[in-house]
């Protein structure tokens, strides 16, 4: 008989359980020598902690913070963490990936100095989940989503039809490469945050040289006036976006610009869509404001990608993949960050993964 082992169980009524069992040990002469399975362990596991304790801590990890956990259930942090490395591992294990049939793809930023996460989201159906974590930003990262599929027997370009990503083109390569036949979606979340960010580029530039000058400051806090969507302005933004709009500046003309731009939105027909995109392009081409023809350059580039917007009946955009990354950003934040990738990945899948959970015979709340 081995030595008697201590396994924790979940607390009962504010009490600690802790299960005390000497395992049996025997030497086969045909297997050899083997150590008695128990139902509350894995086999061959070496752990103090019951499968039921695992799947208590990893849900109580799910509302609170590690440290919160820990501190409540007078445990260790490396204990919770060790716990939900375990729930997440199963969840890998036995989460089904054959339904995926829209995925899209963004990059979160991890620590300090330019060091990112690819995040890949299942997008479609009632289902919007984390499928994939990886390190960098770069074609092999997203690649690394693909290798996971293909182990777990699924064929990508079989199953999905959609892709939601943003301009960046070592995604783009590896898409048009891995899947040639999906609708690659370039949605207008990206495109209006870069239309914004002439137009301030604009305006900031403009009122330097008006200052440098000696003219009269009209465009002195005036940038949320330009970059808010006219419902969310509040009564005297929309007075002093009125009274800014009388002046001929770049400003002005680049702001009309970007509202014209708008439109293309209100379009449902691909065609007539692409006829006013054309047409934005060609006027800004001659404004001789050189943050729009940038964008319109980029416009111009990626044309298709935008009008698979309109060939998917708008059904899916990048702006759910951003409102999911503001969950994940939400996570960073109430951890204070994460020191290691694992368990920035562990605690990310975790809390968007939804993995299926272990089967328990109690359920511990």
């Amino acid at each position: 008989t081995q030595p008697v082992r201590y396994f924790d169980f979940p607390p009962l009524w504010g009490l600690a359980v802790v299960l005390a069992y000497a395992m049996r040990r025997i030497n086969c002469p045909r297997c050899g020598v083997k150590v008695e399975q128990v139902p509350w362990l894995e086999p061959g596991s070496k752990s103090h902690m019951t499968l039921a304790y695992e799947g208590f801590v990893s849900r109580w990890a799910k509302r609170l913070s590690w440290k919160q956990v820990a501190d409540a259930f007078w445990i260790k942090w490396d204990t919770v963490y060790r716990a939900v490395k375990a729930s997440v591992s199963y969840g890998l294990q036995h989460r089904e990936l054959g339904s995926v049939t829209a995925v899209g793809i963004d990059e979160v930023a991890h620590g300090k100095g330019h060091n990112y996460l690819t995040l890949v989201y299942q997008l479609n159906g009632n289902c919007r989940r984390l499928l994939h974590v990886t390190q960098g930003r770069t074609a092999r990262s997203l690649l690394g989503f693909f290798r996971m599929l293909k182990r777990s027997g699924v064929d990508a370009r079989a199953s999905i039809r959609y892709v939601c990503t943003d301009m960046w083109q070592p995604y783009l390569k590896v898409i048009a490469k891995k899947l040639p036949s999906a609708l690659h979606i370039l949605d207008r979340f990206h495109i209006v945050a870069n239309a914004n960010k002439a137009v301030d580029e604009i305006r900031a530039a403009e009122a330097k040289q008006l200052k440098a000058e000696g003219y009269e400051p009209v465009l002195h806090q005036t940038r949320w006036c330009l970059l808010k969507r006219k419902p969310n302005l509040t009564q005297k933004q929309r007075a002093r976006l009125k009274d800014l709009l009388q002046y001929q500046l770049k400003t002005t003309r680049a702001y009309l610009k970007v509202q014209a731009l708008h439109l293309l939105w209100n379009y449902t027909s691909p065609t007539w869509a692409g006829k006013h995109l054309d047409a934005w392009c060609r006027d800004v081409m001659r404004s001789r404001l050189e943050p729009l023809k940038k964008l319109a350059r980029s416009l111009r580039k990626h044309r298709q990608l935008i009008l698979n917007w309109f060939e998917a009946k708008k059904q899916y955009s990048s702006g759910i993949v951003e409102g999911m990354n503001a969950n994940v950003k939400l996570g960073y934040k109430r951890a204070y960050g994460f020191r290691t990738f694992e368990a920035a990945q562990v605690a990310l899948y975790h809390q968007l993964g939804q993995l299926p959970s272990r089967p328990m015979a109690h359920r511990f709340c």
